[in-house]
């Protein structure tokens, strides 16, 4: 299936489906014949796993960088060191770069094609089920010891290419982490879709089922990303859970807690706050911590970090405006908004998460 998403720097379109890599290829060899070199950057877990299935699939030739796994693709170190590799190969704005991998991939692909002789295309190829969010949409970054995701652009890729064959090798803990976007994008658009999900195992979906759900949640992206590109205004809805998510996930060291489960942690902190400012109930933040808990989001590593250390990481998050805190909360599910909350206030609702993890964990 297609999906298009129109921005207003260009329109391209997100092709999903199974062992659908060649053909979906083949629908961009102008692109391809275009390019005077063509760049595959991926990850050496990626590659080890995927090398043949992308090299059959692939009717141009291209040359391979091979980069470290997971968030130290995304150093300043990774960066340069795949900007020299472009130097060195004499690569122009006529080159062409294809992101193979998870998020850290695109991320860090995205962000060194907007930044090569001051942009040249790319192309991306998502490996996870994370990267149906990260993508699409068109932000890019590296990170900072300071803070995640700091340095980095708004760049549109020419297409994304979702053949979910390549989902199939996934370990049990990547595809909880992809799911935990797909449950994002459920509860900032449409309530009957989260409830489905909550009857249901997030790890051992049909295939089918699992393709629907993603293609729904590239949907609700593209359409909001059609609204608001840079995030001035309502793209920041699709930071729900990710204001306390992203502290966790600094907090524990780059790696150690996986983008997804943070993002869970994040949501459920997001359920409390929107209990106060919004019409959330706190049986349903308790259903929705049982449904996460039970899937095996690991909730209990809240408890390793203290407020104060949280603290830091929440002042840096990019929505803080003058000191404020800026939260993507629910009125109801579906309907998301901003909210300023007080750090005191956060302080409150990060000690009712941990006294509500250790109800429903224990």
């Amino acid at each position: 299936m297609n999906i298009s998403v129109k921005t207003a720097s260009h329109t391209y379109e997100v092709i999903i489906g199974h062992r659908i890599l060649a053909e979906a290829f083949a629908k961009y060899e102008q692109l391809f014949d275009k390019a005077d070199q063509i760049i595959v950057l991926t990850d050496k877990h990626v590659w080890q796993a995927q090398e043949k299935y992308f090299t059959d699939n692939a009717s141009f030739s291209f040359k391979t960088y091979i980069m470290p796994a997971g968030e130290s693709c995304k150093s300043f170190e990774n960066y340069e060191a795949v900007q020299t590799f472009l130097l060195e190969q004499r690569s122009t704005r006529k080159s062409l770069i294809i992101a193979f991998g998870g998020g850290a991939v695109g991320d860090l692909a995205g962000f060194v094609a907007a930044t090569y002789m001051r942009g040249i295309p790319f192309i991306q190829v998502p490996t996870t089920i994370l990267a149906h969010d990260s993508a699409v949409g068109g932000k890019t970054a590296i990170n900072h010891k300071l803070g995640k995701n700091m340095i980095g652009a708004f760049y549109q890729p020419q297409a994304v290419l979702y053949d979910t064959m390549l989902l199939s090798s996934l370990p049990e803990r990547e595809v909880l982490s992809g799911m935990a976007e797909v449950v994002k994008h459920a509860m900032i658009s449409d309530a009957q879709w989260l409830e489905e999900m909550l009857e249901g195992d997030l790890v051992h979906l049909p295939e089918q089922l699992l393709a629907q759900y993603l293609a729904s949640g590239i949907r609700v992206k593209a359409n909001i990303v059609e609204q608001d590109e840079t995030e001035q205004s309502v793209r920041k809805y699709l930071n729900l859970g990710h204001t306390y998510g992203h502290a966790i996930e600094a907090a524990a060291g780059y790696g150690r807690l996986a983008h997804g489960e943070a993002v869970m942690i994040g949501l459920v902190y997001c359920l409390l706050l929107s209990e106060r400012y919004g019409k959330i109930t706190r049986n349903f933040t308790k259903r929705f911590l049982h449904f996460a808990v039970a899937n095996g989001y690991p909730f209990a590593t809240v408890k390793d970090y203290s407020f104060d250390e949280l603290t830091t990481y929440l002042l840096k998050d990019k929505k803080a405006e003058y000191g404020e805190l800026q939260f993507v909360l629910l009125k109801t599910i579906g309907e998301p908004f901003m909210q300023k909350v007080e750090l005191t206030v956060c302080q409150e609702v990060d000690n009712e998460l941990r006294n509500l993890i250790a109800e429903v964990v224990s």
